[in-house]
This record gives structure tokens, C-alpha cells and sequence, in this order.
């Protein structure tokens, strides 16, 4: 697995993000839709990866940069041909290691609380991250769960 920062232009990852945008609209209400379409994936303040295998496109994920030590995991996603190989934990290791080397304090995200998000909550807890009260720009919401890690 080849873990790289994408430009979102290639068709793959334009693929991969429409699916991942249609799933959060089929499993969450509208009002907690916070996952970020391409043009806003594109933004400064953001670094966006995909992962490879071969000519293969894995899973993507990104990094938003709330404030100087501050980051947020956005648009984390497998792709459904390599569920349960391991990318999502590839994804979120590449993740905290660049978010030390920006000398982040700490970590969070945002995740919905239903059945489709599990997989999702059971890899964050692995990680270490735990619930906290909603940051940045986020409000009480009785669908999200908001999580956060200290580095």
C-alpha cells in the first residue's frame, strides 16, 4: 500500500468521494451531513491522501487544520473492494504521524452515531480518540459524535 497526497482530480477519487457523499446523505440526516465535497477538499487548509496498491485506489483520507496545533480528520474512506484490509488503520497511522510533524496538540472528528458508522467509532477508539463536546464550528447534535485525541 502507497500512501500519497492526491489533487482530487483523477477519476478514481472523484468516484470514491461521490460514493462517499451519497453515503453520508442516505445515513445521516442532511442537517448532519459534514463531509466535504471535492471543491472543499481543495481548500488550503487542507491536505487530502489516497492510498494505492498498484494502479488501485484503496481508500482516502484528510486532514483539515483548524488552528497552529489544532487538526480534524475529514473524508476518511475504504474503498468497498478493500474493507477489512487494514487501510483505514494505514490512513489514521500516516494521519497522527503527519499531524506530530505539524506539532498538533491535538486531533478531532466528527462521526455520525448510527449503525453505519460502527466501523468507523471501533477504529477511533483503537486509536485512542475519545468523545468530547463539539469543536470548531460544529454544535450539539443528537447524531454526531465528536472525538478528539492529545498528541
Amino acid at each position: 500500500m502507497n500512501i500519497r497526497k492526491d489533487d482530487l482530480e483523477g477519476a478514481e477519487i472523484q468516484a470514491l468521494l461521490h460514493s462517499h457523499l451519497a453515503d453520508a446523505y442516505k445515513n445521516s440526516p442532511p442537517e448532519n451531513v459534514h463531509a466535504l465535497d471535492i471543491e472543499a477538499l481543495q481548500k488550503p487548509d487542507i491536505t487530502f491522501w489516497s492510498v494505492w496498491e498498484d494502479d488501485v485506489l484503496l481508500g482516502c483520507a484528510a486532514l483539515k487544520e483548524l488552528s497552529p496545533n489544532h487538526g480534524e480528520i475529514k473524508s476518511m474512506r475504504t474503498s468497498k473492494a478493500a474493507l477489512k484490509r487494514g487501510v483505514a488503520s494505514k490512513l489514521m497511522t500516516h494521519i497522527l504521524e503527519q499531524a506530530r510533524l505539524r506539532k498538533y496538540t491535538r486531533l478531532s472528528l466528527e462521526t455520525g452515531s448510527n449503525r453505519p458508522y460502527f466501523p468507523a467509532l471501533a477504529l477511533y477508539k483503537k486509536f485512542g480518540f475519545t468523545e468530547c463536546p463539539p469543536f470548531a464550528n460544529y454544535w450539539e447534535a443528537e447524531f454526531s459524535i465528536y472525538m478528539t485525541l492529545a498528541l
